[in-house]
Order: C-alpha cells, then sequence, then structure tokens
C-alpha cells in the first residue's frame, strides 16, 4: 500500500478518472471504498458518545449566494458547527489545529491561547490568533460563493526555529448526528459519509499524513496526546461510529507556513470531492473577493445607518447585527429565520433533552416575527415578507403554529403558544399585507385563537406563554392576541371584510378590558398597590395559587410572588398607556426584583426565580436529572432594548439611548451579542466571569440582534418601530 501523503495530481485524478470509486456512500464494507494507503480499519468503534460544542460563538458566516448552502461557527479556537445542507442540519461537530514538534509536546488549538477577530463587521469572514508553546498560527475562514465549502487559511510560524508537525483535526457529525458516520482516505482526500451527506477535506498539496478513528479511542488526537506527538497508528478507516479524521498539512512554521484547506460537502462522495476541489481551485483570495463583495452589496441597498448610534462601536455592532440576521435565514427555505446557529447546555450533549441536535437552530414564530421587524426597519423589506410568506406555508390544517418548525417546515416542538399565533398577524399588518391567500390563513388563525381552551380555561390562557414552560393567563401573551386580531381587522376591513373584522374587535375590546382582572395582583407581598405579575394560573391574581418554576427549582411558589418584564409588550403594542399607574408601579417592582446593575449598564433577568441557566458553579444547564443541583437563569439583554421602547413611550429619549448603549455592551469582542450575560453573582473559574459578559448560552442569537436594530431605529424615529399605530390608536392613545 502507498502512504497517505498523496500528491494534488492524485487527487485531481480521483475526483475525475477515478470518481466512480469514491461514490456509493452506503457500502459497508472499507474495502469497497477504494483505500489506498494506511494500515487499514480502525478498531474499537464506536467511540466516545458524540457531544456538540459550546453554543458562546465567536464568529458565524456563510456567503450570500444561494449556491452555498453552507454555514460555518467558531468558538475556542475551533471552527465549530458547520450546518449542511440547510440551518437545521449540523454537519460537522469541530475542525482545529494540532501541533507537535513530534516529542515534548502535542496542543490543540482550543488548549491554548486564542484571540478571535472580526476582519470587517460589514463581512462576516474572522481569523484566529493562536499562540501555544513555541509556535502560533492564524487561521482564516470564509465559505466558497459557489458551492457548499469552507475555505480555511491556515499560516504557522515556529517561534523556535525548529520545524513543527501541523495537522488538521476534525470530526463530522453528517445529518446532524455525530455517531454513525463512516471515513476514510482516498488519494489525498479526507472523506466521510453517512445514509443521506458526506464530506471531503483537502488541502494545497494534498496531505503528509493522515489517521482516522473513533472518538476517544484511537482518533488522532488520542495519539498525538498520549504518544509524545506521534502517531502510532494511521488507521485509514472507521466508521460506522464517532469518527475523526486527522490530516498533516504541508507546512512546518519554518520553511513552509501557509496552506488553504477545504471542507466540501455534498449528498454523497463524489459531490463532496467535486465542490472542495472548486473551492480549492479558486483559491481562499479568489473566494473572500467574492465573498465581501456580496455582503457589502446587500448592506449597499438597506438604509444607512441610524445615526442614533453615537460610536464606532455602535454603529459596528449594527452592521454586524445585520450580518448576522441575513446569514440566519437557511437558503433552501426562503424566510426561514433560525434563533441560533448553536446548541446550548444539554441541548449539546444531552439525549433525553435533545435527541436530534438540539432546539435552537430551528425557526420560532415569535423570534421570526423579531428578526423580521428589525429587517424590516433596516430597510429589507423582502426579508420580511420571505418570513411572513414562510409562516403562511408552515401553518397547521387546524390554523394554529406549531412552537417551532425545522427549516423545512416539520414541527419539532408542538406545544400551543398563543402569542405565537398572533405573531403573522402583527407582521402581516406592519406589511400591508391584505391578498386572499395571506387573509384566508390569518383567519384561519384567528379561529384557533378564539376557540382555543387549556385545563379547562378559555383563550387567552395559553398552553405557554412567552418563556415557554408554564401555562396561564399572560400579560405578554394576552397583549399580543389583542394586537394580534385588531391588526388583522384593519386589514380585513380594508379587503372589505367587515364581519368577521367586528366580532374580532369586539373579543380584542373585551380581553383589553380584562387584561387586568386576570394577570394584575393586589394582595401580592412586593407592593401594597397593584402590580402585573409573570401570569396566573387561574385568572385569580389574587389568589395564593402555588406551582412549580421548573428548571431545577425546588417545591411551588406562590404566583403573586413572580414577576416578568415581559408585560410591557401590553405597552409596546398599544394595548396600554405608558403612564397607566398599574405599568409604572409594576416596573418599580420589577425592577426591585429582577433589576441587576452591571459594568454593561442595568439589565433584567426573566422572572423571579427563573432556572433557565448554568449551575452555581458555572456548569451547562441540564433538568431532570438527579446529579444536577439548582440551576440559574441570568441576564437577557433584550429587555434593556425592550424597556428603551417603553422610555421613548414616556418622551425620555436619553433613558433610550442610554439602553442602546448597554445593550451594545454585552457584546463579545467579536460583536456576538447573547442570550444571556452572567449577573452580579457569576462563577468562579466559567471563563469570563465578569457581570455584563456573555454567558455559555446562545450566542448570537437572533433575537437579540433584532431588538438591538430595532431600538436604533426606534430612537431614530421617535417611537418604536413595530408597534401598530391601529392597535395604539384604539387603546393607549385614545
Amino acid at each position: 500500500m502507498r502512504r497517505t501523503g498523496s500528491s494534488r495530481r492524485d487527487f485531481l485524478r480521483a475526483g475525475v478518472a477515478g470518481a466512480s470509486s469514491l461514490m456509493a456512500p452506503s457500502i459497508a464494507e472499507p474495502t469497497e471504498w477504494g483505500v489506498t494507503t494506511g494500515s487499514g480499519p480502525a478498531p474499537g468503534g464506536p467511540g466516545a458518545d458524540a457531544t456538540f460544542t459550546s453554543a458562546d460563538k465567536d464568529g458565524f458566516g456563510t456567503a450570500r449566494s444561494h449556491d452555498s448552502h453552507v454555514w460555518f461557527t467558531l468558538g475556542g479556537g475551533r471552527m465549530t458547527e458547520v450546518y449542511y445542507p440547510d440551518l437545521s442540519t449540523p454537519a460537522s461537530r469541530e475542525t482545529q489545529l494540532v501541533v507537535t514538534d513530534g516529542v515534548s509536546f502535542a496542543q490543540r488549538a482550543q488548549d491554548v491561547n486564542v484571540r478571535t477577530e472580526v476582519i470587517d463587521p460589514a463581512v462576516p469572514c474572522y481569523r484566529q490568533v493562536i499562540t501555544g508553546t513555541g509556535w502560533s498560527a492564524v487561521t482564516s475562514y470564509v465559505t466558497d460563493p459557489g458551492g457548499a465549502a469552507v475555505l480555511l487559511e491556515v499560516e504557522v510560524h515556529s517561534a523556535t526555529g525548529r520545524p513543527l508537525r501541523v495537522y488538521l483535526l476534525h470530526d463530522p457529525a453528517l445529518t446532524g448526528e455525530g455517531n454513525d458516520d463512516r471515513a476514510w482516505s482516498r488519494d489525498g482526500a479526507l472523506l466521510a459519509a453517512d445514509a443521506t451527506a458526506a464530506s471531503a477535506l483537502l488541502a494545497e498539496g494534498g496531505f503528509g499524513e493522515t489517521a482516522i478513528g473513533y472518538s476517544g479511542v484511537n482518533d488522532g488526537w488520542t495519539q498525538l496526546s498520549t504518544q509524545g506527538g506521534r502517531l502510532i497508528h494511521r488507521y485509514d478507516s472507521a466508521g460506522p461510529g464517532n469518527v475523526v479524521q486527522l490530516a498533516r498539512l504541508r507546512i512546518d512554521g519554518v520553511h513552509t507556513r501557509r496552506v488553504t484547506v477545504t471542507l466540501g460537502f455534498g449528498a454523497h462522495p463524489v459531490e463532496a470531492v467535486h465542490v472542495a476541489q472548486s473551492a480549492l481551485h479558486k483559491g481562499f483570495v479568489t473566494a473572500v473577493a467574492r465573498y465581501a463583495a456580496e455582503w457589502r452589496r446587500y448592506l449597499s441597498s438597506l438604509h444607512p445607518a441610524p445615526a442614533s448610534l453615537s460610536d464606532h462601536h455602535e454603529r459596528a455592532l449594527y452592521t454586524a447585527s445585520l450580518t448576522v440576521l441575513a446569514a440566519s435565514e437557511d437558503k433552501r427555505n426562503p424566510g426561514a429565520f433560525i434563533a441560533s446557529p448553536s446548541m446550548p447546555w444539554a441541548f449539546g450533549f444531552d439525549r433525553a433533552i435533545a435527541p436530534t441536535t438540539g432546539s435552537y437552530h430551528l425557526v420560532w414564530p415569535r423570534d421570526l416575527y423579531h428578526v423580521a421587524t428589525a429587517l424590516l426597519a433596516a430597510g429589507d423589506r423582502a426579508a420580511a415578507g420571505r418570513a411572513l410568506d414562510y409562516l403562511m406555508r408552515v401553518q397547521q390544517p387546524d390554523g394554529h403554529w406549531a412552537q417551532n418548525t425545522t427549516v423545512g417546515g416539520t414541527p419539532y416542538w408542538t406545544s400551543v403558544q398563543l402569542d405565537e399565533v398572533a405573531a403573522p398577524m402583527l407582521l402581516a399588518w406592519l406589511l400591508d399585507r391584505d391578498d386572499d391567500a395571506t387573509l384566508d390563513g390569518l383567519v384561519r388563525g384567528a379561529e384557533f385563537l378564539l376557540s382555543y381552551r387549556g385545563d379547562g380555561y378559555a383563550a387567552p390562557y395559553t398552553q405557554q406563554e412567552r418563556w415557554e414552560n408554564q401555562s396561564g393567563y399572560s400579560p405578554a401573551t394576552t397583549a399580543s392576541a389583542i394586537a394580534g386580531l385588531v391588526c388583522l381587522a384593519d386589514l380585513l376591513s380594508r379587503a372589505g371584510r367587515a364581519t368577521n373584522a367586528a366580532r374580532y374587535l369586539a373579543v380584542a375590546d373585551r380581553w383589553q378590558s380584562e387584561v387586568d382582572s386576570w394577570t394584575a395582583t393586589s394582595t401580592g407581598p412586593w407592593s401594597p398597590r397593584p402590580y402585573y405579575l409573570r401570569l396566573t394560573k387561574d385568572g385569580r391574581p389574587d389568589a395564593a395559587t402555588a406551582y412549580s418554576l421548573g428548571d431545577n427549582n425546588p417545591g411551588t411558589v406562590d404566583q403573586r410572588t413572580v414577576v416578568d418584564p415581559s408585560f410591557l409588550e401590553l405597552v409596546r403594542l398599544g394595548v396600554k398607556r405608558a403612564d397607566d399607574p398599574l405599568v409604572r408601579d409594576t416596573i418599580a417592582v420589577v425592577d426591585a426584583r429582577l433589576g441587576v446593575r452591571t459594568p454593561a449598564g442595568e439589565h433584567w433577568h426573566r422572572f423571579t426565580g427563573d432556572g433557565y441557566g448554568e449551575q452555581s458553579d458555572g456548569r451547562p444547564w441540564d433538568v431532570n436529572r438527579p446529579d444536577v443541583g439548582r440551576t440559574y437563569g441570568r441576564l437577557w439583554p433584550i429587555f434593556a432594548g425592550e424597556r428603551g421602547e417603553y422610555e421613548l413611550l414616556t418622551g425620555d429619549k436619553p433613558a433610550a439611548r442610554q439602553r442602546l448603549r448597554s445593550m451594545a455592551a454585552t457584546a463579545s469582542d467579536t460583536l456576538m451579542l447573547p442570550e444571556q450575560v452572567w449577573d452580579d453573582r457569576p462563577p468562579a473559574g466559567a471563563g469570563t466571569t465578569r457581570s455584563g459578559t456573555p454567558t455559555t448560552s446562545a450566542m448570537p442569537l437572533a433575537w437579540t440582534h433584532a431588538q438591538y436594530v430595532r431600538l436604533a431605529w426606534s430612537i431614530q424615529l421617535g417611537s418604536p418601530v413595530e408597534r401598530p399605530a391601529v392597535v395604539a390608536q384604539r387603546y393607549a392613545d385614545s
């Protein structure tokens, strides 16, 4: 057998004349894969169970081109999840450098000092600056605008003048599952496949040597880290199982320092080879030039950045937020914007919680509404329209919208959330969409909303409210339902369908008059004056009804003790006046119970006793496990944005500007905005634990970026940009 260091000419021959030998990913026997190098198949499968990396990403990118069905994420010195062929499907777990002198050390990029840099806020392209023992490296990332490939430019320098061995460690997880892949080497390529997808890893000049093994058993890193930087076994195939591939790059940090690597994907190995080969042939510089030009062309089609952005950091974050939002749209399913390209906490490793790789890379109608309204404010009306079109395509037969769906429209979690039923009505009104097809779908949604009953209670009682873990009467959900019905009634009236309009307005008026009696307590412990609760389980806010908060909270709580900043939806959506005494009194309670002042400004917890966050020592959130104790939800930057919108309605524009600055202060160094930031009790030893900095929650979170964009435009225009005037004129401004 030949050694693994085949020339590039050998690879090109395999990709063209020898293509037939690379097809058929379902072939079971390694001897039928055309293996020509290495020392045979790896023993010891299937390897350690595949888990996914931390959710606090340092970068997220894709080409604007619809020909490039691939997205990359970065974190901790690595390229973390790569998504292919859509944004609901991870295709690899991680890719990173390993450097060794072959004698005394072997270091992964994730284990040494790494700084990730944004090259240009207008272009989601990044470089990682890595410093190890006697070596340094710079790795830059971009996707090929012409195909489903990620390009890595790797540059390594030896600080000692002695040659190094530089490897690339790649862990495939095709079709979102890392435990059923097969991997093999062939003529300069490292290939992997499962039943429906394949990947090909290539490098300029081919690889010096390769090794394939099972994770944690005999993979390349396990060998290098335990054998003084030496490979003892160079297995050339493995699988099915959690397979890991290792390839030595033809650079040594002294005589040769730079190389381009491509990771290509396809439905089968030959397609993945061709995609990777095409990207490698065009080269990194060419890919970057087209990639950047397409992103700049998109941004130039939008409104100029609002003048409310007061400094370079705020403007850069605004631009980066637009690229995050735009990159979050699936290319095969227009209008399908995911919540986050990440799998936080147990969603990345606990198969009981997430049997199919977690939930954040799904589409929520609520999050989609926030993304769409932000892009609409920024000038991308077409994207907002695609979002509404997507919602109408995935509407369920009975008229409601599923809690969330894959980008292809398949329901994932199926609980009923009435604010998500109302969201398409609000978005349609903002877009002035009164065509028959849209209105017919929205009417089905309204009929579902009006007829909904749960646990013996009638709507606006909801199976789940905004935070998705409690049923009851929620002021935030009720606000969405009222506003949605009023917006739909207006659209119907304009279309000459006044009968339904009158009925929806009558229901909205009744709910608006009763929301306080369902959700505001006069007997709660936090104030002698009435205040809104997070929710009531029974529509009796003065009753000491007990319920379990969940998320590892012990025992039960009195519903009168739990408050939530989300009640401000009543004001933002025009259902209540900003100067309503009940609103003002609730703000005082919320600030006292949930507000925390941090170096990044004031931020708020979701609700009293929130347990959706890390454990006290910083370990990941998980639930319903005896070995996991109390968990603690931290601060959510979206609330600073929502408070800023409220303050605009009170006429306090300087306060709203301060909220924008507070949101900007929570961004990572790479301009990613998180789901949560540390409160005033961050755990020691959990990485960067300064109050007001990102936790290990989902980052980037599209909702947070959308809220930042929206607040910037709201300050510019003097009022919340998505506040439906027809609702405010009926209630708040009448």
